[in-house]
């Protein structure tokens, strides 16, 4: 799934419910202006790339990508559905898991708006920002 051109502006919030496909080695959620300038890539992993019921987050800038977090709480089941909540501020990311648990990752590109939001690996049954 994606969507350009959409107002995802700081203080509200973003949130999707999906299903990650019965298979996947992984799914994610990009957050930025551009394929090449994403503020937030959400990645959690059920086995791939060597990581094993982890999530993955970075940005890319101008193409490259940066310093990888690694969040070890993971609540996602294959073919099970989850919800994910994500808002910002020009300093961070602040993510909510469907277990209450929550964490921050920072924001890099310091935008105040985002505009290109991609979803790869997953059936969306809800997206909406507030």
């Amino acid at each position: 799934m994606e969507v350009k051109n959409m107002s995802f502006k700081a203080g509200t919030e973003l949130k999707i419910t999906g299903v990650p496909k019965s298979d996947a080695a992984s799914f994610a959620i990009n957050v930025g202006q551009s394929e090449d300038r994403i503020a937030l890539h959400f990645n959690p992993r059920f086995d791939c790339h060597g990581d094993h019921c982890t999530i993955v987050c970075n940005s890319k800038q101008d193409g490259c990508w940066n310093s990888e977090h690694r969040e070890s709480n993971f609540p996602f089941q294959q073919g099970e559905e989850f919800k994910v909540s994500i808002s910002f501020d020009n300093d961070q990311f602040r993510i909510k898991l469907s277990n209450g648990h929550v964490f921050h990752f920072p924001n890099r590109l310091g935008d105040d708006k985002y505009k290109h939001i991609t979803i790869d690996g997953a059936r969306i049954t809800s997206f909406k920002i507030k």
